[in-house]
């Protein structure tokens, strides 16, 4: 018990954010994040050491990934990866914003929330890892189980996505 606690408790906050995304759904997040320590509680024997968030996140991605097959099969599609590689661009906030200038990033955070949660889970997911976890390429392979090249090309392709909905988003063009 001790052993579980040490390694996956410490991960909790994660594996929520992360099936939170997945699920889009805070009720249904927390059902399957239960699931998956559950699982991992099962099988803490099996562990054999290594980074531990990336042992709990494969765990909870495949707990996910299940119950939306079981709950939501129309939203799980298959995605081919292509060699796109566009990129977001950031800019560093150097000021104090301005209400008016906070206002609209607050929009902006809200619009993007909503795009994000619009992704295929295959792009929500990979967004979720880089961006809001700040996984490496490495970690997310090793939880997605799929070589470093299809991460990247995945995650270029939902960056894409995230631009060209960002585009054609009304609230977007405002500012």
């Amino acid at each position: 018990m001790r052993r579980f606690e040490a390694i996956a408790v410490p991960h909790m906050d994660a594996a929520f954010n992360l099936a939170r995304w997945l699920t889009r759904n805070e009720h249904d997040a927390e059902d399957v994040v239960q699931e998956a320590y559950l699982r991992a509680f099962k099988f803490i024997d099996g562990y054999r050491g290594g980074d531990a968030r990336a042992w709990i996140l494969t765990i909870v991605r495949r707990s996910c990934f299940t119950w939306l097959a079981r709950n939501r099969p129309f939203e799980l599609i298959a995605i081919a990866d292509d060699d796109a590689e566009e990129r977001f661009a950031a800019t560093p906030d150097t000021e104090t914003p301005d209400p008016e200038t906070e206002l609209l990033r607050r929009l902006d955070e809200s619009t993007l929330n909503e795009l994000i949660e619009a992704l295929p889970p295959l792009f929500r997911e990979i967004v979720i890892l880089r961006e809001i976890e700040e996984l490496s390429y490495k970690e997310i392979a090793e939880i997605l189980e799929v070589p470093i090249g299809t991460v990247m090309s995945r995650l270029a392709r939902a960056r894409q996505r995230l631009q060209e909905s960002w585009r054609r988003h009304p609230v977007a063009r405002i500012g």
